[in-house]
């Protein structure tokens, strides 16, 4: 019987010194009690444990029986009485072992476990872990660090909740798990906080350091993936309860301002290897970010928050971070990144922010990457927040920063849509110009007639492909018109008339030359497609079609002369458009010369 073989070894054991235990001993302990807790003996191998003659033999041999006693407690059901027998052993080998024996036996359960009992696993031995770690002198810091660190690998391969009903029911019990992973740090926390408070030369950094570590590494996982707005029903949100506990540490070791600021430079670990090093960096910059978030956006430590500093100097110090955040793909993190942005403009006032910021690499780097989310996000609500962020970005420029912006954004965007968006903002502070008392040089003179030679011109001359550039082409086309209008050739404010010549040459000669080209070239199309379709006597044939360089799917004749008389339309639009420039022009300019005459 199970239970007589362990009282055997018990007995045995009983008689030795500490000193004079064998290998031999630990292995028949090690399988008696496993027996017995199998078999279902858990009652009494937990009076054999309690038994105050066998003190010395659980300290030294109890850490083994670790493994089969967390199988154990995962077979039985929760109101079996085996269940908790088995709880109460391992109540007493956290209070009993030798510490350092019980640490390196708890630890190798939580690396070993995976898939749906991590969580499970971690919850259940975070306490006596959390027992044996304060018990230890030596590496204390070290072993700390090597627990959190474990435990966070091991969180981190689970997906994390994103929906409301994800997170409500939180099948792995993932939000659940980051919680009393906090609740298992906060000894720690205070043992560092106290020291603090001693000396304010407190030189035990180590545990400090390995506290810091933990929350860089909960910031990007999960903080970073996670879901943190209000849920309306839900009356304590874990990831935001998660996220109150991560701050609070961080200011209680007096890391959250200088983590905002200094952005931990220098402080990284040296690594040899520079892939090692790069991820290091990669991952840090992923946790600013997130912390950035969580205080801007979602005001978690803001009281703690010195209101010392200007809107345009907070947005300096997070550009950075909202370049981490657009340059993500996934839905959560890109999210963030526009309402960490968003929230740094909107403090500003419109025309406030200086162009000098634009020296700053960020400051050019990110609106580029707001275009690519604009043109390349497959989340169109993402798509079109990112343009109205770009619009207050271009709002709180003041006229000589918008002015450069318009250059940066109207060669680097290569996206029809976007310049064309653009244009039409060249065009919004050109009429503030006309029509405001003071002078706007920026959008008028020889700064405008630049700015009118990247706007107003065909990328590639006549053979431009001008259904995939109609939006610039109508949007230059409108320009120039507001200006004729707008503008009179004896005043000449913006220098539009100075530089006719020009413009004629590079933009609407070639324009008329394109327009020709391509209403032949697919007027020749729909004929072809009209007399296949009679040749076959069917319009279901399926075919292929390619517009502006890009294959369309596959079509129906009908459809794709559908496809070909739209792209008819827009030429004529745009033909229209250029016919009405070209009156306005002949007009002023005869009407400069019956003044004259």
């Amino acid at each position: 019987m199970a239970v007589d073989e362990l009282q055997a070894i018990i007995q045995r054991c009983q008689i030795l010194e500490e000193a004079d235990f064998k290998g031999e001993d630990f292995n028949l302990f090690q399988v008696a009690g496993q027996k017995c807790l199998e078999d279902g003996y858990a009652a009494q191998l937990l009076e054999v444990i309690q038994n105050e003659k066998n003190k010395v033999i659980i300290k030294n041999m109890g850490w083994n029986l670790i493994s089969p006693l967390v199988r154990c407690i995962f077979m039985y059901k929760l109101e079996d009485d085996k269940r908790e027998h088995c709880l109460k052993i391992l109540d007493q080998l956290a209070q009993l072992c030798n510490p350092k024996e019980l640490f390196l036996g708890l630890l190798e359960q939580i690396e070993q476990t995976s898939g749906e009992q991590v969580c499970q696993t971690v919850m259940l031995l975070l306490q006596p872990l959390q027992i044996v770690l304060l018990k230890l002198q030596n590496k204390k810091a070290y072993s700390v660090g090597l627990s959190l660190a474990m435990i966070m690998n091991q969180l981190t391969a689970l997906p994390v909740p994103y929906t409301k009903q994800q997170i409500q029911e939180d099948k792995l019990g993932l939000c659940q798990c980051c919680n009393a992973v906090v609740d298992f740090a906060k000894p720690f926390v205070n043992e560092v906080v106290k020291n603090m408070e001693k000396s304010s030369e407190y030189n035990e950094m180590e545990l400090k350091e390995e506290l810091l570590k933990f929350c860089m590494k909960s910031l990007k996982y999960p903080l970073l993936t996670a879901q943190l707005e209000q849920l309306e029903g839900m009356e304590e949100h874990p990831f935001r309860r998660f996220a109150t506990e991560i701050i609070d540490i961080l200011w209680d070791i007096r890391e959250l301002i200088p983590l905002v600021f200094l952005h931990r430079k220098g402080k990284s670990p040296h690594w040899e290897n520079q892939e090692f090093a790069d991820i290091e960096q990669k991952n840090s910059a992923d946790s600013l970010a997130c912390l950035s978030y969580l205080m801007f956006v979602q005001h978690f430590g803001i009281d703690c928050f010195p209101a010392v500093f200007s809107p345009s100097y907070l947005l300096q110090c997070n550009m950075t971070h909202i370049e981490v955040l657009l340059k993500r793909t996934e839905e959560s993190m890109l999210s963030k990144g526009l309402d960490l942005f968003e929230s740094c403009l909107l403090r500003m006032e419109d025309n406030s922010l200086l162009h000098q910021y634009l020296e700053f690499r960020d400051f050019i780097d990110v609106p580029q990457d707001l275009v690519k989310v604009m043109t390349l996000c497959p989340i169109e609500h993402l798509r079109k927040k990112s343009l109205n962020i770009l619009q207050l970005f271009i709002d709180k420029f003041d006229a000589e920063g918008k002015y450069t912006l318009f250059r940066c954004l109207l060669k680097t965007s290569n996206h029809a849509g976007v310049e064309g968006y653009i244009i039409k903002n060249i065009k919004d502070q050109i009429h503030l110009s006309l029509t405001k008392a003071c002078d706007n040089i920026w959008f008028m003179g020889h700064h405008l007639i630049s700015l009118l030679d990247l706007v107003l011109l065909l990328p590639e001359g006549a053979e431009t492909d001008l259904l995939q550039n109609s939006d610039r082409i109508m949007a230059s086309l409108n320009l120039l018109r507001y200006l004729v209008i707008k503008d009179c050739e004896s005043d000449n404010q913006t220098g539009v008339w100075t530089t006719l010549a020009k413009i004629e040459q590079n933009f609407l000669k070639p324009l008329h030359v394109g327009l020709n080209m391509s209403k032949a070239h697919y007027e020749a199309e729909i004929k072809n497609k009209k007399e296949n379709r009679r040749e076959a006597h069917s319009s279901n044939t399926v075919c292929s079609l390619t517009v502006s360089g890009e294959k369309m799917p596959a079509m129906t004749t009908d459809m794709q002369l559908q496809v070909l008389h739209s792209a008819l339309f827009t030429f004529d639009l745009i033909e229209s458009v250029l016919a009405r420039v070209e009156e306005l022009i002949e007009v002023k300019i005869k009407a400069v010369m019956d003044e004259n005459s």
